[in-house]
């Protein structure tokens, strides 16, 4: 991983990315109701997914557990909105193409060789979700 995605940049219009540390096969579907990787001792109602590998990637890395980042390429059993925790309070009209879901999504595949943030942007973006927990701005809209 040497160049970080571009942000604002759709991966490829009308396919949907999903960002974890999860290890998931093709044909599994993905449920609401697991923990946030954000939110500590919180369960989550909705899925998050993007069209945008920037988001991905974020989502890959921030993403608690043990192991590598992974990013799937998903497909929506229902209706997706857009996500009000990223449209709604830093892009307006969503540039990012984050989206939420409270249906499944289906894995059709994983995304290999991916390039992700450096870890000095990774870095500075856990140091602001810290700062942002200290401050308890860290409010998810689940």
């Amino acid at each position: 991983m040497t160049t970080a995605p571009t942000p604002f940049d759709v991966f490829q219009e009308g396919t949907y990315l999903h960002g974890t540390k999860a290890q998931l096969v093709p044909g599994e579907l993905l449920t609401p109701g697991y923990a946030s990787n954000f939110e500590d001792g919180r369960a989550l109602r909705h899925i998050y997914i993007t069209e945008t590998l920037d988001a991905a990637a974020w989502g890959a890395e921030l993403a608690t557990g043990d192991g590598p980042g992974r990013i799937y390429v998903v497909e929506p059993t229902g209706p997706i909105e857009n996500d009000p925790n990223v449209t709604d309070k830093r892009f307006p009209s969503n540039p990012t193409r984050s989206y939420r879901t409270l249906e499944a999504v289906r894995i059709l595949s994983e995304l290999k060789d991916w390039n992700g943030h450096t870890p000095e942007q990774i870095q500075a973006m856990r140091d602001g979700l810290a700062d942002l927990r200290s401050r308890g701005e860290n409010m998810i809209i689940d």
